[in-house]
């Protein structure tokens, strides 16, 4: 059975909290499914390119069909002239969606907070909150926990916390509404806030 570090108000391990034992038995492919259906829709679709029948001008044959000792050529905008189309390149108009459901997406978090305490990089404490609103208290969190990355979900963001965790590389601050499978596996560690992930068990 996986179990998150639970800290005290000084960051230091004050115990364990035990996950739900079926959360070990949910299918990881859950998560690499949503993780890749994130992605893709993270995706900006701009490459494009025009093909022959795009690019302006090449209305006429440039030059007579036969006589010339050359090959025939009916357009200068033809993919194999400079100037021209492109044969099979990018267009804006693909769909990169890939569907995931509702149960999906639900055990993909579930399985990411389970591997992040089988790890024991799941940090559980009653509140997060950097009141001098200062990155160098921010950045002592991690350093205490000697932690190399951190998501950190708070059910609340307050604007202090915002704050200090704003102008942090290696820590990304979200409410618990924003918690999902990508978002627990994009960082090293996860510190949470003991309610948001007693919610989430309660739900599962």
């Amino acid at each position: 059975m996986s179990k998150a570090v639970v800290l005290d108000s000084n960051l230091k391990s004050s115990g364990e909290l035990e996950l739900p034992a079926e959360f070990a038995d949910i299918n990881t492919h859950n998560l690499y499914l949503y993780v890749k259906s994130y992605q893709a829709a993270l995706r900006a679709n701009t490459a494009h390119t025009k093909t022959r029948s795009d690019v302006r001008g090449g209305g006429k044959k440039p030059f007579a069909q036969k006589g010339g000792g050359r090959a025939r050529a009916g357009s200068i905008r033809s993919p194999i002239w400079v100037g021209g189309g492109v044969a099979h390149g990018p267009k804006n108009n693909r769909n990169y969606f890939q569907k995931i459901n509702k149960k999906q997406k639900r055990l993909a978090l579930l399985c990411a907070l389970n591997e992040k305490a089988e790890n024991g990089k799941l940090f559980v404490v009653d509140s997060i909150a950097v009141e001098s609103g200062k990155t160098k208290d921010a950045i002592n969190i991690l350093k205490t926990l000697e932690i190399r990355s951190a998501i950190v979900v708070k059910e609340l963001v307050d604007e202090k916390t915002f704050y200090a965790f704003r102008n942090v590389s290696n820590a990304y601050l979200i409410e618990s509404n924003e918690l999902n499978g990508y978002t627990a596996t994009a960082f090293d560690s996860m510190i949470i806030e003991k309610n948001v992930l007693e919610n989430i068990i309660k739900e599962g």
